[in-house]
């Protein structure tokens, strides 16, 4: 069966129906990174969060609950996994007060959740963007943001000079800014990811 070129939706969501586990792999690659983006913002544990999507998933799988649209398969993996991540949190009898207060905030914040959800699929859209850049670019910048390295440590690391990395740095940003403003997302907006990007 060939997709319809304009019902790719519908044709995954039929198969879905039908249990076929092409579909699980393309639900799985749709949401998978952008949901540990969001299980981590709440339980704060990469490892554990992975986990945590993992299990969403398969409950999606086995569950009996049948979504009718594409959007609510994705709601329900979002719903599932703050459920999950808050039962988590719950189980984890070591967890400080810090830990206590921030639980009790996700209980009864749903906007503070819609936020994280909005912030998750942000950063989803910018790491394939940062995957697409100029290979130097794409080094140094994950360096500077997810490394948080320096740029004279950069600079001995990759074996440039450090005009070289200050220019990488720029041109990356550069970059990543204009395919982004291509997506709708405001030079205020990529000014605030990037400052998130700066706390992972």
């Amino acid at each position: 069966m060939k997709t319809p070129v304009n019902d790719a939706e519908g044709y995954w969501l039929e198969l879905y129906h039908r249990g076929d586990e092409r579909a699980l792999a393309y639900y799985f690659n749709l949401h998978y990174r952008s949901l540990c983006y969001f299980a981590n913002k709440l339980i704060h544990d990469p490892d554990e969060a992975k986990d945590v999507v993992s299990g969403c998933f398969i409950n999606f799988w086995n569950g009996e609950h049948k979504a009718e649209s594409n959007q609510s398969i994705k709601s329900f993996l979002y719903i599932s996994c703050k459920n999950a991540c808050l039962n988590n949190l719950k189980q984890h009898d070591s967890r400080t007060k810090t830990q206590n207060d921030y639980y009790r905030q996700l209980a009864k914040e749903d906007n503070s959740i819609e936020y994280n959800i909005v912030q998750s699929e942000v950063l989803e859209i910018l790491a394939r963007e940062i995957d697409h850049l100029p290979e130097k670019c794409r080094a140094v910048f994950k360096m500077i943001y997810f490394e948080h390295k320096k740029t004279e440590e950069i600079a001995t690391v990759l074996n440039f000079t450090e005009k070289s990395v200050r220019y990488y740095k720029a041109k990356a940003i550069e970059l990543l800014k204009s395919s982004m403003l291509k997506r709708g997302l405001s030079d205020s907006l990529f000014v605030f990811i990037l400052l998130i990007l700066r706390k992972l």
